[in-house]
């Protein structure tokens, strides 16, 4: 493992003012999404979408350190022949790769699920870095409910995660390690914040064990944040105050940077809670973004399919990726989105 190598690709994923575009909805999730646009979801729909997100230049090399892409979308070319991960890093930003098979129910916790795909994983791995990738992402899913997350539940999810993270470095590929606590509940901010930092602590207990580089890594969580059924509903404020206070108590500052998961949140609610968190520095590690929805949304409905609104999809991400790039130097203000609007 060349850890000077890996630190290298971490440190330009959280670089200044760029962050990372998360393109890879599994087949299920794309469908979804593209269902509500109104289009279908067939292999030349999903590569044409994301071919009109990789050529959005203004977007890609001013705003995007790096895309998490999709199994399927690695191995695809655009329209002209070039491989998508080919212009992705034409544009400047590194390839990235999915590499966890979801998740399964897990036995003896009712409720809860842990995320598998560690069985052939190393040779996954050696193919994704011929292809160009240089990072990967695992998701684990911690949910909270009534008597859950239990600590079988936190415990797995940890192990399989440092496992993961300590097969890409071997692969000389930087781990995104994500470990994900829903905001689906009806939970308070205060109970998010406990169980987080469960989840951070162990997470982080696991990768020491197994003996992972923390200077080689990203991480991808969420924030401190109330459940969307709760009926108090954190300010801006609250959220950034209280996320930078459990990452300080949490992540070792030898990790490079820490690039958030959006996890449902509105597309300006993203942008105005990592906006906020930068007012709180200076800060030990990088701190940016890694948001699918949230950064894809708007583009998608801009486009709907139509080989007419690849221009007008294209502005769309331009916009939100610039959002998302001044908020991860504090420089964002909400009368920007009006402008645009």
């Amino acid at each position: 493992m060349n850890l000077t190598e890996l630190n290298k690709i971490a440190t330009a994923m959280v670089a200044p003012g760029k962050g990372i575009l998360a393109a890879d909805e599994s087949s299920g999730t794309i469908k979804k999404r593209f269902d509500a646009i109104g289009v279908e979801s067939t292999e030349e729909n999903r590569r044409d979408y994301r071919e009109m997100l990789f050529r959005a230049k203004d977007a890609m090399s001013q705003y995007i350190s790096g895309v998490i892409l999709y199994d399927e979308t690695i191995w695809q070319n655009a329209k002209d022949g070039t491989p998508l991960v080919k212009l992705i890093e034409q544009a400047g930003a590194i390839a990235g790769i999915k590499v966890d098979e979801g998740t399964q129910a897990l036995p003896m916790c009712p409720g809860e699920t842990v995320t598998v795909g560690l069985d052939k994983l190393a040779e996954r791995l050696k193919k994704y870095h011929e292809r160009g990738a240089r990072f990967a992402k695992w998701r684990a899913v911690i949910d909270i409910g009534s008597g859950i997350p239990s600590m079988t539940a936190i415990s797995v999810n940890a192990h399989a995660l440092a496992r993961y993270a300590a097969l890409c470095q071997a692969a000389q590929i930087v781990p995104i390690v994500e470990p994900e606590v829903l905001m689906d509940g009806d939970h308070d901010i205060e109970r998010c914040y406990e169980v987080t930092q469960r989840v951070l602590n162990k997470t982080f207990q696991e990768l020491r064990v197994q003996r992972v580089a923390l200077e080689g890594m990203v991480l991808k969580p969420n924030m401190a944040i109330a459940g969307k059924k709760c009926a108090k509903q954190a300010s801006v404020e609250e959220v950034a105050e209280k996320t930078i206070r459990l990452l300080k108590a949490c992540v070792p500052a030898a990790v490079p940077g820490i690039a958030f998961l959006s996890g449902g949140q509105s597309d300006e609610e993203a942008t105005a809670h990592l906006n906020a968190m930068h007012k709180l520095g200076p800060l030990p590690w990088g701190l940016t973004f890694s948001y699918g929805r949230a950064l894809q949304a708007a583009p998608q409905k801009a486009w709907s399919g139509k080989p007419e609104n690849v221009a007008a999809g294209q502005r769309a991400f331009s916009h939100r990726a610039r959002m998302n790039g001044l908020a991860s130097k504090g420089e964002w203000q909400s009368s920007l989105e009006q402008k645009a609007a």
